[in-house]
């Protein structure tokens, strides 16, 4: 009786041991599976969350030894937070993408790795990104993300509003001065002088257009250190005076629209003219039931524009086999076919040349050569703003911008307390 028990007992614990080594191998060559954690900024409900649930599934499909769990965290600003509150608690995610301007914060809080070693591994890999994206991936001698989901302003114009308005539909506004008469010519008010259709919308719930403003006035918003801000400069002022101009002065703009709002009224025929993210490319293509074009941002001294958007980063104190998966997962995220599917279903840039020679994206430039315009305008595209600590003084940039939209105070006033604000923040690092 002893001796049949303690044979079923060998037959149990044998079994419970083969459980235990299949539990451990996610593969039919034996290797242990690899989980990770990849943080994406998007809410859960969103069309772009299942482009890249879609994307995360055939990576999974394909690499049977790693398994990439995706978390949808919200808006930048939720999810970068998310990831800093994870990082503090010692549970970081593996990967994330998170703003390119974000690198200094994610630096400075010894947060993610320097891919440097990774990069080197694979001749051309880096060389195919295009330099005005790369430009906010590298800090102090080190790449620290990888171009992702990356766009630049454009300026987007309903076709049919312009031939109503007697404009030619195959010329938007090259500079401000135009843009400023064609929107006074596109607005519309009823007898009582209530506007009902908007000439032009800008986004203000971030920096990047006021960015752009800045640029094109020919000045500059910040050192390439992270230093140091030029809020009250004269190119600065004269460009937010220009905004509240269009908005107050001229009424042509609404003075506060978000961009997804922005967007929805410009399909909806609510504005006509629409200084907003490449990110919006496909919702207007695949929403408005009307004709309308793509085009640079108007110039003014100097033609030019921020880059934007999301790279990914790698998080530190991951165990080495981890950080490799982390760095496999990325790599085919970026790989020319994965970066054509992603700009076709989204809008935004792809960050890679050779993304351009796959078949489906030459089709989709063929059928739809606007998409065309946002690539063609990163010739004159410049970094991003970047500084440390850099959401607390993009918060008062956003400040100034609304109390100078609102008539709180001048542009001059708004600026020059953003600029003190922003000197009082970046102290430590001036000493």
């Amino acid at each position: 009786m002893k001796s049949s028990t303690r044979g079923v007992t060998r037959l149990v614990c044998a079994g419970l041991l083969a459980v235990l080594m299949i539990a451990c191998v996610a593969s039919p060559t034996g290797a242990r599976s690899v989980s990770l954690k990849f943080y994406y900024p998007v809410q859960v409900a969103g069309p772009l969350a299942k482009v890249i649930e879609g994307m995360v599934t055939s990576f999974n499909r394909e690499h049977p030894d790693i398994r990439v769990e995706a978390v949808y965290s919200g808006s930048y600003n939720e999810t970068m937070q998310k990831a800093q509150t994870a990082v503090m608690s010692k549970n970081p995610p593996d990967v994330a993408v998170l703003l390119a301007i974000d690198i200094l914060t994610l630096v400075g809080m010894d947060a993610v790795v320097p891919l440097d070693s990774y990069i080197a591994r694979d001749k051309g890999y880096i060389d195919d990104f295009y330099p005005g994206f790369m430009e906010n991936s590298q800090w102090g001698g080190h790449v620290w993300s990888i171009p992702f989901q990356r766009s630049t302003p454009l300026m987007y114009y309903n076709k049919d509003a312009f031939r109503e308005a007697g404009l030619d539909p195959n010329k938007p506004p090259k500079t401000w001065d135009e843009l400023l008469a064609y929107s006074q010519r596109l607005t519309k008010r009823d007898a009582a002088g209530n506007v009902t259709r908007w000439g032009l919308s800008i986004v203000t719930d971030d920096t990047w257009i006021i960015q752009a403003f800045i640029l094109q006035n020919g000045g500059q918003y910040c050192n390439l250190e992270g230093t140091k801000t030029y809020f009250d400069t004269p190119e600065s002022i004269g460009a937010l005076q220009f905004w509240v101009d269009l908005a107050n002065k001229y009424q042509v703009m609404p003075r506060h629209r978000f961009y997804g709002d922005a967007a929805a009224d410009f399909v909806a025929g609510k504005n006509v003219i629409m200084l907003n993210s490449t990110g919006s490319l496909s919702f207007v293509r695949n929403s408005a039931t009307f004709d309308f074009g793509v085009a640079p941002l108007p110039r003014h001294k100097q033609e030019a524009v921020p880059t934007g958007g999301g790279n990914f980063y790698v998080f530190k104190g991951l165990p080495k086999e981890r950080e490799e998966a982390a760095w496999t997962f990325i790599k085919w995220m970026t790989s020319p076919e994965r970066v054509a599917e992603w700009s076709i279903a989204s809008g935004y840039i792809p960050v890679r040349r050779s993304a351009f020679d796959v078949p489906a994206m030459k089709e989709y430039v063929q059928r739809f050569p606007e998409a065309l315009v946002a690539r063609d305008q990163l010739q004159v595209a410049k970094r991003e703003m970047a500084l440390n600590n850099n959401q607390q003084i993009r918060e008062t940039l956003l400040t100034a911008l609304a109390q100078a939209l609102d008539g709180k105070l001048s542009a001059e006033e708004a600026l020059k307390r953003a600029q003190a604000e922003a000197d009082r923040i970046l102290r430590p690092w001036n000493r």
